[in-house]
């Protein structure tokens, strides 16, 4: 059996077996660009808003010190990197009609971690007590290599609010 036919049978399969839940993807393009837009497109979406029975789910992806043409920005600056990833996030959330208040998890990547990892915990404390986390998200921090050798800092959010819009691609960004 090809690897084509394999998959053609698992998607049948699948088919039969369950009901995809429906998926949108998150743009703020206010605040920066698509990945695909790049000199060196990237395959991955911003973020995804899944909706499930009244559940609204936001899975942010790693998400940096970029701006609206997909530059970075900030380079060399963990403090100012720190603030424009925290800027970026809000305004993926925004589009979405979420807010910090319904993050509950983050993932924090640090191209060096010891060196940085004190001065970026103080930018995240201040940041949460501005937007009046309580509790906090629940936070991982780890140190990587990030897609770009001017970066250093990424953060991956997971939000989750109730909602009345049971069906991903309603553009109205309201929430119940």
């Amino acid at each position: 059996m090809s690897l084509r036919d394999s998959a053609a049978e698992t998607a049948t399969l699948t088919e039969k077996t369950h009901k995809p839940i429906p998926k949108k993807a998150i743009s703020a393009p206010q605040a920066l660009n698509e990945a695909y837009t790049y000199a060196k497109p990237s395959s991955f979406s911003r973020g995804l808003r899944l909706d499930i029975k009244g559940i609204t789910i936001l899975l942010i992806s790693g998400t940096a010190s970029v701006d609206e043409e997909g530059r970075t920005v900030h380079a060399g600056d963990l403090r100012a990197q720190s603030w424009r990833t925290y800027r970026n996030i809000t305004g993926l959330l925004e589009a979405e009609g979420a807010s910090w208040k319904d993050v509950v998890r983050t993932t924090c990547y640090l191209r060096d971690i010891e060196r940085d990892y004190e001065a970026f915990n103080e930018i995240r404390t201040q940041f949460f007590k501005e937007q009046g986390l309580n509790p906090l998200p629940a936070s991982t921090g780890v140190q990587a290599i990030l897609c770009r050798p001017d970066l250093l800092v990424e953060i991956e959010a997971m939000a989750i609010f109730e909602s009345d819009r049971v069906a991903a691609g309603s553009n109205d960004g309201d929430r119940a």
